[in-house]
């Protein structure tokens, strides 16, 4: 895939981060960063450019000397490297390398071309730099997340190599490649930027999509075996509201639904058929989990939705500061590195997928409580009452968890603490919010992975089969592929982690 020559979507960063597609720089994309460089490399002989020949944030006021400029670069890289906690997945490193080679391919940081064909070889041969969780502020950029790609780049860090953490320097001698070398500003270019928060926060955009689309799924499904009533996810009743998201997921409901015969119709049921009863045994409208469905998961989608339309404006984006415009012939010295967009973002997807899992868990309960459902057995069990338990000890785990994403759904957008000498003195804590969104999106699959498991037994337990709709019918034979039926007692742990994984791989 050529890079850099158009914006990059969301489609195609899927591409390269899931299904190995490598990467080809394009030649707009490399002169650009020729010409920035050069146009840098003369502009700067004369004058004073913050981190070039000044000190960093509070330090900028001491300026430093000629021959002292290089080694300005390497001593910032290493002293920012002081990244704590756990190493951030393979797959979230790889997306913040990408991230970061793609706004400097746009030709507004000076860089050497030396490092974007280096960062284009270790994403396209799997060497993707160890990158810390903690450490970020996410004002000055992701500084010590980025310090640690920066290191692994001139051979001093770490990669990941297929699963294994081991040093860059062992990594490029057996590939054959050459560490980066400072020419002007390759520290401060490659560490001043929001592409940690922004790599995280693609994958999270991505999964959140999936979780959103398997959510219209199970509710689709829900509706069936129980039988519910057609008009609340009608064209009528929603067109009657102007949310797009709304009116999308009733359509994709409708769509899922269209040949079911056991999907009830109120006209037939309720309207046309004469009723003498005071006490109708069944239900006339059904629980807010079932019945608001498109106003739920409609809200969320359009919440994801703009979320990817800021996201990729912030990946297509010059992020780091000062920014050297070969086109004005001048270097602007501001603040494009603050990740609020992202971060606020982040916290909106963060409290969107626990309001998910929300609905998630309030429809397994419905489910597994007989007393609510009047169909099916306690906690949807398949053998013996009383001496089995069917899936009653998986709902203590779906509970834990939701209340688990419901305590991390605080917004982390608002936790601004002033450092750096007060220099940042307000920050956006963004690749925190994108951490924690990360943690309640890989929470809510695990509450996904309990739900669909719990549909699954409910259609083995009414024998419906073959009476679902063509779609449900498909996505029922998919998952009993996968997923086996419970109705012996045995542990689930290893069940439910093959579930999760089976969710979060396969595409619907």
């Amino acid at each position: 895939m050529d890079i850099g020559h158009a914006k990059l979507t969301l489609l195609d960063f899927e591409g390269i981060l899931f299904h190995e597609e490598k990467m080809e720089l394009s030649k707009i994309s490399t002169d650009k960063v020729i010409a920035s460089h050069d146009f840098l490399k003369e502009f700067s002989k004369d004058k004073i450019i913050y981190g070039i020949n000044t000190g960093f944030g509070p330090m900028a006021q001491y300026r430093i000397a000629d021959d002292e400029r290089i080694q300005l670069q390497y001593n910032l890289i290493r002293s920012h490297c002081s990244g704590s906690g756990q190493p951030l997945s393979e797959l979230q490193s790889k997306a913040i390398l990408i991230s970061r080679l793609n706004t400097l391919l746009l030709g507004y940081s000076g860089i050497h071309e030396d490092a974007i064909h280096l960062m284009t070889s270790m994403v396209n041969l799997g060497l993707y730099p160890v990158v810390y969780q903690h450490g970020g502020v996410g004002a000055s950029g992701d500084l010590v997340q980025l310090a640690h790609v920066a290191l692994a780049l001139i051979g001093e860090g770490e990669v990941w190599v297929k699963g294994t953490i081991v040093s860059s320097k062992e990594a490029f001698v057996i590939h054959n490649i050459i560490p980066l070398k400072v020419h002007i500003r390759e520290g401060l270019a490659l560490m001043n930027g929001t592409s940690a928060m922004t790599g995280i926060g693609i994958i999270n955009l991505i999964y959140a999509k999936k979780l959103i689309r398997l959510s219209i799924v199970t509710s689709s499904l829900i509706n069936e075996l129980l039988g519910a009533y057609e008009d609340h996810f009608s064209t009528e009743l929603n067109g009657t509201k102007l949310h797009k998201g709304q009116q999308r997921v009733a359509q994709e409901m409708m769509d899922i639904l269209a040949d079911s015969i056991m999907i009830k119709h109120r006209k037939e049921h309720l309207y046309d058929e004469k009723l003498t009863q005071e006490v109708f045994q069944e239900k006339v409208q059904e629980y807010y989990s079932i019945r608001c469905v498109p106003q739920i998961v409609g809200a969320i989608m359009d919440t994801i939705s703009y979320a990817e339309e800021v996201i990729i404006n912030e990946l297509n984006s010059a992020n780091d500061n000062p920014i050297i415009d070969v086109a004005t012939q001048n270097v602007y010295h501001g603040g494009n590195f603050h990740g609020d967009y992202v971060s606020l973002e982040m916290d909106k997807i963060k409290i969107a997928i626990t309001k998910l899992s929300m609905l998630m868990e309030r429809q397994l309960n419905y489910l597994l409580n007989d007393k609510l459902n009047g169909k099916l057995t306690p906690f949807i069990n398949l053998g013996k009452l009383g001496f089995n338990f069917g899936i009653q000890g998986m709902q203590f785990t779906a509970t834990s968890t939701v209340a688990e994403n419901q305590s991390l759904s605080y917004p982390n957008y608002v936790h601004s603490i002033p450092n750096n000498n007060d220099n940042q003195d307000i920050v956006s804590m963004g690749a925190n919010s994108a951490l924690m969104a990360a943690t309640v999106i890989e929470n809510t699959f695990e509450v996904c992975s309990i739900q669909l498991l719990a549909v699954l037994q409910a259609i083995d337990y009414l024998g419906i089969q073959d009476k679902m709709s063509s779609s449900n019918k498909d996505f029922y034979k998919t998952c009993r592929k996968i997923i086996p039926k419970v109705k012996e007692d045995e542990p689930s742990f290893v069940l439910l982690r093959e579930i999760k994984h089976f969710l979060k791989q396969s595409k619907f």
